[in-house]
C-alpha cells in the first residue's frame, strides 16, 4: 500500500472554464518556435542557420557547458528565422513545417542492460533532457551530477488544470518505458491523488507516495520538501509526467514525438477542451472560434493562472506547457469605491466580500459552484511587506515563507541556504504571491534570487 500524506494548507481557487475530457480537431499553423529563454540556466549556440533543413529531432542549438546537450526541433521543415536581440541574443528560432513530420532516427540502447551514463548521453543527444529540471535552483539538470532522486507529480492541482489520467491512460506503456529509463538512473518517487482511481497506480520501477489536500499538493517541489527535503551539496531532478512521454516514445520507437495534449481553458473560452499539439506551436488555432466574442480585451497565458508565461494572440506555446488559459484583461474596467464596495461576484482569501457565504459545503449543493468574475487586474499597489501569516496558510512546506522572502529581497545568502532555498521553486510560491496583502512579485524574487545563489554558489 502507498504511503499517505495529508494537509490542510493551500488555496483551491474557484475559477470556471475547467477543460471536459473531449479531444477536439485542430489544425495546426504552420510555424513553431523555440525561445531558448524558456529553457532556464541555458546558454544557447545555434547549430543551424536560415533556410536550413531540419528533421523532427535535428539539433537546432546546444548549451554552451554541455556541448552534448542539444535542444532539437519538434517538426521537420525549414529553419524561418532566428531571431536576434541585443548583443545577438538568440531570442527564438522559427521554423515552418513542411507538414509532413520526417522524423530522425535514433539508435537507443537496451534500457535493461543499459549503464545511467548511457541513458545520460541519448537523452542529451536527441534533446530529452531539455524536459529534466533540478532542485536546488529550478534550472535544467546538469548531467554531471548524480541526484540522490528523481521526482514526478502525476497529478496537477493548479487551477484548471488538465486531468493527466486522461491524457496519459491511453499511453502507458509509453510512460512505464520512461519510468524504466529514469529508474536505471536514481530512484523514481510517484506522487498520485489520493482517493482516486488511477492508471499510474500500477506503474513498477517507481516509490508511490499518495497525497491528499488542496493546491498546491500536486506541486513536485512540495512533494519532495515532504518525502526528502534538499540539503546544502544535494540534487533532485524532476520531470513532467506528459514529457515522461516523451522519453517512453524515444525507447520504444526511436524517433523524437514532441506532441501532446494541450487543455484549452479559462472563463473566456467558449468550449474548454482538449486539442492535439506540439511543443512550440502557434496558439493562433487554438483560439480562433473559441474565444468570447465582443470589445473586451483578453489574456492568453501558456501554463495556468497562477505560474503560466504571458504571450500573445499570435504567439507560440512554451515548452512545458499543458494548458492554455484565456481570461479577460479588465482594466478597462471601473468600479465605484473599487474594493471598498460590497460586492457578490469577488473572490477573496480574507473574507472581504460576501461572496464566502457561497464557500459553505451546504449553500454549493444547493446552489452549485458559484461563479466569480475573473479577470487579470492587481486590485492594489506595492507596498511594504507584513508579517501576517498569511503565506503559511498556502504554503504547506516545512519553511519559514516571509523571513526566506526578506533574506531574497536582501540578497542574504547564508540566510537564504537556512532558510530553505534549496528546495523551492517560483511555482511553489504563486499561492502566495497571489493572497499576498503587499502585492509583492514573489516568483520573480524567487527566480532573481535563486539564479544569484547557483552564479554565486557554483
Amino acid at each position: 500500500m502507498a504511503n499517505l500524506i495529508k494537509t490542510k494548507r493551500g488555496l483551491n481557487i474557484p475559477i470556471n472554464g475547467r477543460p471536459i475530457e473531449i479531444i477536439g480537431n485542430l489544425t495546426l499553423h504552420k510555424e513553431f518556435a523555440l525561445v531558448p529563454d524558456n529553457f532556464q540556466g541555458v546558454t544557447p549556440k545555434m547549430l543551424v542557420k536560415e533556410g536550413e533543413a531540419v528533421k523532427a529531432g535535428s539539433p537546432v542549438f546546444y548549451e554552451k557547458q554541455f556541448p552534448g546537450m542539444n535542444f532539437v526541433s519538434p517538426v521537420s521543415g525549414t529553419i524561418k528565422a532566428i531571431n536576434r536581440g541585443e548583443r545577438r541574443k538568440i531570442m527564438n528560432i522559427i521554423i515552418e513545417s513542411d507538414e509532413k513530420m520526417t522524423y530522425e532516427k535514433f539508435e537507443t540502447p537496451d534500457v535493461n542492460t543499459a549503464s545511467a551514463d548511457e541513458l545520460i548521453q541519448i537523452l542529451q543527444k536527441t534533446g530529452m533532457w531539455a524536459f529534466i529540471t533540478q532542485r536546488p535552483y529550478d534550472v535544467i539538470a546538469n548531467p554531471t551530477k548524480t541526484p540522490k532522486a528523481i521526482f514526478i507529480s502525476t497529478f496537477d492541482s493548479a487551477p484548471l488544470a488538465p486531468n493527466n489520467d486522461f491524457v496519459i491512460s491511453s499511453q502507458i506503456a509509453d510512460f512505464q518505458t520512461g519510468i524504466n529509463v529514469l529508474a536505471k538512473i536514481a530512484t523514481v518517487h510517484l506522487g498520485i491523488k489520493y482517493g482516486k482511481k488511477t492508471p499510474f497506480s500500477t506503474i513498477k520501477n517507481a516509490t508511490i507516495t499518495e497525497y491528499d489536500g488542496p493546491h498546491p499538493i500536486g506541486n513536485v517541489g512540495i512533494q519532495i520538501n515532504h518525502i526528502s527535503p534538499v540539503n546544502k551539496g544535494e540534487v533532485v531532478w524532476t520531470i513532467n509526467p506528459q514529457d515522461v512521454l516523451f522519453i517512453g516514445r524515444l525507447f520504444n520507437k526511436g524517433i523524437v514525438d514532441l506532441s501532446r495534449l494541450i487543455a484549452l481553458t479559462g472563463p473566456s473560452v467558449r468550449s474548454p477542451q482538449y486539442y492535439n499539439a506540439i511543443i512550440g506551436a502557434c496558439i493562433e488555432p487554438f483560439i480562433h472560434g473559441n474565444k468570447i466574442t465582443g470589445n473586451k480585451t483578453h489574456r492568453f497565458i501558456s501554463g495556468n493562472v497562477l505560474t503560466g508565461c504571458r504571450i500573445s494572440g499570435k504567439g507560440y506555446l512554451t515548452p512545458y506547457a499543458t494548458q492554455l488559459t484565456i481570461l479577460e484583461e479588465g482594466h478597462h474596467t471601473h468600479e465605484l469605491v473599487g474594493w471598498g464596495m460590497p460586492r457578490f461576484r469577488k473572490y477573496s482569501t480574507s473574507r472581504t466580500y460576501f461572496t464566502f457565504l457561497f464557500e459553505s459545503k451546504f449553500l454549493r449543493k444547493l446552489f452549485g459552484n458559484f461563479k466569480y468574475k475573473w479577470d487579470t487586474r492587481l486590485l492594489g499597489g506595492r507596498r511594504a511587506i507584513i508579517m501576517s501569516g498569511e503565506y503559511e496558510k498556502v504554503l504547506p512546506m516545512d519553511i519559514y515563507p516571509e523571513f526566506l522572502f526578506k533574506a531574497m529581497i536582501a540578497s542574504d545568502l547564508d540566510k537564504m541556504e537556512a532558510l530553505g532555498a534549496y528546495e523551492i521553486a517560483p511555482e511553489d510560491v504563486a499561492l502566495c504571491e497571489f493572497v499576498c496583502t503587499s502585492k509583492l512579485p514573489l516568483q520573480q524574487i524567487v527566480r532573481n534570487s535563486l539564479d544569484y545563489m547557483k552564479k554565486e554558489l557554483e
